[in-house]
């Protein structure tokens, strides 16, 4: 089977439908969207566990063309962005534009007839003039390679594939990662569960969250004056903003923040053992800072341990460490995060003249403004290579790649252009630019990270500004594209 959409888009996550919301916008309704999942929402379907929620302001962390006035908090939970987003896509009439449970396998650019074969799970062949990703970067759970996991005789899953059915209720739990999702989780399973032992490999700074509630009046002042919550989001923004120049330039300026968090521990650990293992020993900033306001007093509990030797194997009912300590466990969970650093895998894209993207990226993963690669005619990445944040939201950073996005699409429904595909040179002078950038930052002060793939190199983060990769990305240039006419 085969159909031609003019425009494919892969993923229905906050990237995918914004992508969609302002190709509709700009009056072009040729598009589909693929999504494997059989429902829509890309990370916050996913990640359904206890406590999840967003460490981004509500008002901040949602489209500036859709803007929610009723956020119940500041920092939304999970089920309120899921249900946001399912909202926006039927205020469009999206929905008849996505096909659930479609799982691409491949996709390769015909260069003789100039469109995209797009290979799905069950076989079908899809084909589009025009392919944008909107995978994003943090949809393949990542586990750790431990002797011995595949014996472990109780129920065991990834936070981001939470396993509803198991009742932790006078459970022993073990749960390796300290991460973003492992300081939301862990305090909720600790109420229940009789004994939790935590296995971290490094501590997290850990800062305050200020999160609350909003109240009645407050959702109908906003509901009531929509400049009121604009002005709300300016001044989220740019508080944050103001933030870029400790992580890029001048890493001396997240000590105050090392030093609420150590005195954030102090206040709520009794234990000054747990306390000091929780303690990083890396510069701040060089990892994701994490915001709780219970994560200290879930560690600090009787039945929780704290584990800090490497994990020597896993065995039917225990995790073994390498100082010979059993620790037993009924459930297994791993909160241990994603792939990140591992761009549009599992899927397989071949470009022109058969180039491979695995192979083109050999050296780690690299995008001119992070959304086009040379090689690859008509081929569109949101949220790909160093255009992750570690300071504000990232649905202000996809508006920006959005908005480029669109201009090329539309510059490729012109009768005279057919294809678009970034000159090598073009995308090397902006790689190197981006690189040079991140040796100066605090992400490359160290520390393990996934922003940094095994090679060293920092292939997530933006080194800067967002408004200056809104600058960046306000204006299609031709000049930096091998243009190809119909039939050429």
């Amino acid at each position: 089977m085969s159909n031609t959409p003019h425009v494919l888009i892969i993923g229905t996550g906050f990237g995918g439908l914004g992508m969609a919301i302002q190709l509709k916008r700009a009056g072009i309704e040729a598009f589909t969207l693929l999504e494997k999942a059989g429902a829509l929402g890309g990370t916050w379907r996913d990640n359904t566990y206890p406590g999840a929620a967003c460490d981004v302001e509500s008002h901040l962390y949602s489209f500036s063309f859709e803007p929610k006035t009723d956020w119940s908090r500041r920092f939304a939970p999970q089920a309120e962005i899921l249900a946001y987003l399912e909202d926006c896509a039927a205020r469009h009439d999206l929905y008849r534009h996505i096909r659930f449970d479609t799982e691409v396998a491949s996709a390769a650019f015909d260069t003789s007839r100039g469109l995209w074969r797009v290979r799905t799970a069950r076989g079908e062949t899809i084909e589009a003039a025009v392919l944008i990703t909107a995978c994003g970067q943090l949809n393949r759970p990542g586990y750790p390679s431990i002797d011995g996991a595949e014996t472990f005789a109780g129920p065991a899953f990834h936070s981001a594939r939470w396993d509803h059915q198991v009742d932790l209720a006078g459970r022993r739990v073990a749960v390796i990662g300290t991460g973003a999702s492992a300081i939301q989780f862990v305090p909720e399973i600790v109420k229940c569960a009789a004994h939790v032992s935590v296995f971290q490999r490094s501590g997290a700074w850990v800062a305050p969250k200020p999160d609350g509630a909003f109240s009645a009046a407050a959702r109908r002042r906003f509901a009531r004056y929509p400049l009121l919550a604009r002005l709300y989001r300016y001044a989220i923004y740019w508080k944050n903003e103001s933030r870029a120049l400790a992580f890029t330039r001048f890493a001396v300026l997240l000590k105050p923040f090392a030093a609420i968090s150590r005195r954030h521990a102090r206040r709520q650990m009794a234990d000054a053992d747990k306390r000091r293992r929780l303690t990083p020993d890396y510069p701040i900033g060089c990892k994701r800072i994490l915001l709780s306001n219970d994560w200290y007093p879930a560690i600090d509990a009787d039945h929780v341990d704290l584990v800090t030797d490497a994990i020597d194997r896993i065995d039917t009912d225990a995790i073994v460490t390498h100082d010979g300590r059993r620790h037993p466990a009924d459930v297994l969970i791993y909160g241990t995060g994603f792939k990140a650093t591992d761009f549009l895998a599992p899927m397989q894209i071949i470009g022109r003249d058969g180039l491979d993207l695995n192979t083109a990226w050999r050296d780690g993963a690299c995008a001119y403004k992070g959304i086009v690669v040379n090689g690859f005619p008509n081929l569109f990445m949101l949220y790909g290579p160093n255009t992750n944040l570690a300071h504000s939201s990232i649905i202000f950073m996809l508006e920006s790649q959005i908005a480029y996005v669109r201009q090329a699409v539309q510059a490729l429904h012109r009768s005279d252009i057919a294809g678009l595909e970034i000159k090598r040179a073009r995308a090397d002078a902006f790689d190197a630019r981006i690189q040079g950038a991140l040796a100066r930052t605090v992400w490359q002060s160290g520390c393990n990270s996934w922003y940094v793939n095994e090679a060293g190199r920092n292939t997530v983060n933006w080194p800067g500004f967002t408004f200056t990769f809104r600058r960046a990305t306000a204006r299609l240039n031709l000049t930096d594209y091998h243009v190809s006419a119909p039939g050429a």
